[in-house]
């Protein structure tokens, strides 16, 4: 699970700054749990200690509480012309929870991930037949765990310039 924070943080932040939090949480913060205890976000300027009511800056100021209100972030929004979903709630019957299988979006109410309940749409299950497989999993939530699998298929991040040009 640390690997995985690790990786996920990468996507947005460098190894000198992930260290950089991770030294801020243990030392100046005084954490000593494992990672997945924790709920880290990087933004590309800093990394946060994301908690309910407040945020940690881990990097820049170290170990200052940030004022603004996160949620605001995980809302709907547009980017390049293209409806980006709330992050925590992408379709009425899928959420994402860090609690519950790591962060993984899943059927609401259960621990389904949509992409398996996805897959079986895509194989031909009819969406009214899911509860053979997924007793709690209803055919409305079947049929938008597919369209949220399909626009997460659908989405393809920008490419670098070393991509663009081996592609």
């Amino acid at each position: 699970m640390a690997l995985r924070t690790c990786v996920k943080l990468r996507n947005d932040a460098s190894l000198q700054k992930i260290r950089r939090a991770l030294d801020t949480l243990r030392d100046d913060l005084g954490e000593c749990d494992h990672l997945s205890a924790y709920r880290l976000v990087a933004d590309g300027s800093s990394i946060y200690l994301v908690a309910p009511d407040q945020a940690v800056d881990l990097v820049r100021k170290k170990a200052n509480v940030v004022i603004h209100e996160m949620v605001d972030v995980l809302r709907p929004f547009y980017r390049d012309g293209r409806h980006i979903p709330d992050l925590l709630r992408p379709r009425d019957h899928v959420t994402v929870d860090p609690a519950v299988r790591g962060g993984i979006p899943v059927i609401e109410g259960t621990r389904v991930p949509y992409d398996e309940v996805a897959a079986l749409l895509r194989d031909g299950v009819p969406a009214d037949r899911i509860l053979d497989y997924y007793p709690s999993v209803t055919a409305t939530a079947a049929l938008e765990a597919a369209d949220f699998a399909d626009y997460v298929d659908s989405y393809e991040p920008p490419r670098g310039p070393r991509e663009a040009a081996a592609g």
